[in-house]
């Protein structure tokens, strides 16, 4: 945001002028509120009117996949989305997940609890991939050397990695997405992670890697999003599929329903079921970089009528930790990467980064581009 910029937060959601490529009408209203109005809503329609459309893509997963033990893949991170959409695609669509976890090392008791509790009781097998710790902390340590913003990379494309290695290795055909309109269809701004790369790209990680890292990363899995979004789906076949926003719920019947009919336990704010990600995006990323990430989130559940902005706003003038809680989770994450408290502040206060990695950025941003008008883009990322 430049200097000159006079400070403003739209008047129908809580985006305002951190994010520096946000602009407003002569109302007052962003252009996120508008784009959510005129190119997402229309068809979306709160998930409602799609029935014909989930039941072919049920019909079709089941049949390509009535030969192999599992008739699609489902990525488990114990959060509220990726968890109801396992309770959807067992209960009561009738699929047959290979369900799998990841273990990076940072999981909170409340995620491990979640999962097993859900797993258990639909009776699902959870294969559970356990990353090497060795090199996930010095990943970590290598992103913090580079003090840029967005921290969660290691975790992140370990993730994407993992679902295309195990599309090739089980024969599925379909990848299922807990990406839905409903909780987070406003994405964080751009310009609050301009000084990296795309999360899903090889280039930019082992740039970061080569430059940061103190040991060799042998064991990690990469990917790249001409894999992704080119060879899997148009060379092997396997769709990514979104089936959220094929459903009408609520965030709070989804909360209702998982604590319902499995003891599920909230986690507060989303993300927060993952140490490394709660203390960035709680406290790490709003003190050092003045951007909080609620307001995407609040926005997402403004503008699809499940919270009013001045609910949204109260909640904004609270920090998302305590002190207490804050200072807990620095000195836990400190220890868990083997370096003092002094050291981790360092690198809190260090001069932002002004270094330039390799990427693929401006080849995934064509991409997201076509995407969005094909229509098959349905997050609003400006």
């Amino acid at each position: 945001m430049s200097e000159e910029r006079e400070y403003q937060v739209c008047k129908k959601c809580v985006m305002d002028t951190t994010d520096e490529d946000i602009s407003f009408n002569v109302n007052g209203v962003c252009n996120r509120c508008i784009e959510y109005e005129t190119r997402i809503l229309p068809e979306w329609n709160y998930g409602k009117g799609h029935e014909e459309e989930l039941s072919g893509l049920l019909n079709e997963i089941k049949s390509k996949g009535a030969s192999k033990p599992y008739d699609c893949i489902l990525g488990l991170s114990g959060g509220l989305d990726s968890t109801y959409m396992l309770h959807l695609a067992v209960r009561e669509w009738g699929l047959r997940p290979f369900v799998f976890h990841i273990d990076a090392g940072w999981n909170l008791p409340v995620a491990e609890e979640n999962v097993k509790r859900v797993t258990d009781k639909l009776g699902v097998d959870l294969h559970v991939e356990k990353m090497n710790w060795d090199e996930m902390r010095e990943m970590q340590l290598a992103w913090f050397r580079t003090g840029m913003e967005n921290l969660d990379s290691p975790q992140d494309h370990a993730f994407i990695a993992l679902i295309d290695r195990y599309s090739r290795e089980l024969g599925v055909k379909y990848i299922l997405n807990g990406y839905n309109i409903c909780t987070e269809v406003v994405a964080d701004p751009a310009s609050w992670g301009k000084d990296g790369g795309p999360t899903g790209d090889s280039t930019y990680m082992k740039d970061v890697i080569r430059k940061h890292c103190t040991i060799p990363i042998k064991e990690y899995t990469f990917t790249n999003g001409f894999k992704h979004k080119v060879v899997l789906p148009y060379i092997y076949g396997v769709k990514t599929i979104k089936p959220l926003n094929l459903v009408h719920f609520t965030k709070r019947q989804m909360v209702e329903t998982l604590q319902t009919e499995y003891g599920y336990v909230p986690y507060g704010q989303k993300h927060f079921e993952d140490l490394i990600t709660k203390f960035l995006e709680g406290w790490w990323v709003p003190t050092r970089f003045g951007h909080d990430i609620r307001r995407a989130q609040l926005s997402s559940l403004v503008m699809t009528g499940q919270m009013s902005r001045d609910e949204a706003l109260r909640i904004l003038e609270k920090s998302p930790l305590t002190d207490e809680e804050a200072k807990e989770l620095f000195s836990e994450v400190a220890k868990r990467l083997e370096i003092s408290e002094d050291e981790l502040m360092e690198y809190h206060e260090m001069p932002k980064c002004s270094e330039r990695f390799r990427s693929q950025k401006a080849l995934y941003n064509t991409g997201i581009k076509l995407f969005e008008a094909l229509g098959i883009e349905k997050r609003i990322r400006k």
